[in-house]
């Protein structure tokens, strides 16, 4: 493991995704998930999230659509609550998801805006 890129991306990944969530995946990890934990915080947080050629803002819309095209709510419900850290607005977040219904489907699109709910409800907006 590259202890530095680990570093860099535990940090980018708690600024995005909030204390808790990291806290509670790395106290929960075993021997069995830990080296996902690990390869998770440094290669896409660590090595990704910190190129500097696009912003996070621009790094979670991306997610979002990709997230929801893939039909992975667990994670999309993440980085929702990710994308609106990074200053993703919830009218931008209503506008990446009709765009996910149109080319990828309305199941894709209808599951996403009920996650986006979900979120926006647990975090009061």
């Amino acid at each position: 493991m590259n202890q530095e890129l680990f570093d860099k991306g535990m940090a980018v990944r708690r600024a995005v995704v909030g204390e808790a969530y990291v806290e509670k995946s790395m106290k929960s990890a075993d021997d069995f998930n830990m080296p996902m934990q690990e390869l998770v915080t440094q290669f896409c947080w660590g090595e990704v999230w910190t190129r500097p050629d696009l912003d996070r803002r621009s790094r979670s819309i991306l997610n979002l659509g990709m997230i929801a095209a893939l039909n992975r709510p667990e994670e999309l419900a993440l980085h929702v609550r990710g994308a609106i850290n990074n200053g993703v607005t919830k009218d931008e977040i209503r506008e990446c998801f009709l765009q996910v219904a149109v080319y990828c489907g309305m199941p894709a699109g209808l599951g996403s805006f009920k996650v986006a709910r979900e979120v926006f409800k647990e975090m009061g907006i």
